[in-house]
């Protein structure tokens, strides 16, 4: 049976513990980072998912699973649904696209997002976050069979996202990497070795006021976990604890226009391109204003994986 392995602070001490519905079951050593614990700690919260839980989530202030410093693996346009969405075709797609997020967007799931004053488009992505459990240093081959050998965990993420900024400046790693636009959690989720299968059949729901904005299946991804993890692994370095964020569905605030009418406006000088562009996105109602409050889910239908549930509630730009 999976374990969700929570990072909380009680008291103004950070400490580890095993989730479950009535609360959380401390662990008795202490994990500074996540490769910590990833290396160190298994039979300690072996021994803690059979005790009882002694703190309540009402006591405690839930911090990110994945600790800093850390790399931030992206893969962009990987549902099948986004893809077409964005103009692609998921059948003739022969390769990932990859990109990374700065660590300093790493946030709580159970937080606030604040823009920066000058980002006015701020997009949502629900994305099932792979929390690495080993080192890689050259290239691998990653199967379903061995994935278990490479992925600690599971996680959810939101990769927010300032189109106003990652567009028209061509810089998704600016964009995408303002402070508190990677909330992480809220725990993350150690499937058993016969479980990792499940993740090519969980279920991620995003809501916006409760509305659903996102909702879709693994079961579309274009490249699954092995083979991204196996791409990946020709051109980067992997550490314990180090996350990579596997794609959102479609259903985001950022719209783009049918690839006829983009091949005319792109005809246009750039200046005027984008500005058409982003008052067209303004006048988008999707996009995220102070107030919301965004909610995101991921699971398996017949609940043997439960990722949680992050809550963040939008605030004005500062």
């Amino acid at each position: 049976m999976a374990t969700n392995l929570v990072h909380y602070e009680l008291d103004g001490a950070p400490s580890w513990g095993v989730a479950s519905a009535s609360g959380i079951a401390p662990l008795d050593g202490a994990y500074p980072t996540t490769a910590a614990l990833i290396e160190h700690g298994e039979a300690d919260w072996r021994r803690a998912s059979a005790r009882a839980p002694s703190v309540s989530f009402e006591q405690a202030r839930i911090l990110s699973p994945v600790t800093t410093p850390c790399r931030i693996f992206c893969q962009g346009a990987n549902y099948r649904q986004h893809m077409i969405e964005s103009g692609m075709d998921p059948d003739a797609k022969a390769f990932n696209m990859f990109f990374t997020k700065s660590d300093a967007s790493v946030a709580s799931a159970k937080g606030t997002v604040t823009p920066p004053k000058h980002v006015s488009l701020l997009d949502y992505e629900i994305e099932l976050a792979l929390i690495f459990r080993r080192p890689i240093v050259s290239a691998v081959t990653v199967t379903r069979e061995n994935l278990k050998d490479y992925v600690f965990a599971v996680a959810i993420a939101n990769d927010f996202s300032a189109r106003d900024v990652q567009l028209p400046q061509m810089q998704f790693f600016k964009g995408k990497s303002y402070r508190g636009f990677c909330p992480i959690g809220p725990w993350l989720t150690v499937p058993d070795a016969d479980e990792f299968a499940g993740l090519d059949d969980l279920e991620l729901l995003l809501t916006v006021n409760d509305a659903v904005r996102q909702r879709d299946s693994t079961r579309n991804l274009v490249f699954k976990p092995a083979e991204t993890i196996s791409e990946l692994s020709t051109f980067a370095n992997i550490a314990p604890g180090d996350v990579l964020l596997t794609g959102t569905p479609s259903g985001c605030a950022l719209r783009l226009p049918p690839a006829p009418i983009r091949r005319i406006v792109q005809l246009l000088p750039e200046r005027q391109f984008w500005k058409l562009f982003l008052n067209a996105q303004r006048r988008r109602a999707e996009y995220l204003r102070p107030g919301d409050s965004v909610a995101a889910r991921i699971f398996s239908a017949d609940g043997t994986l439960d990722l949680g549930e992050q809550t963040t509630a939008v605030l004005a730009a500062a």
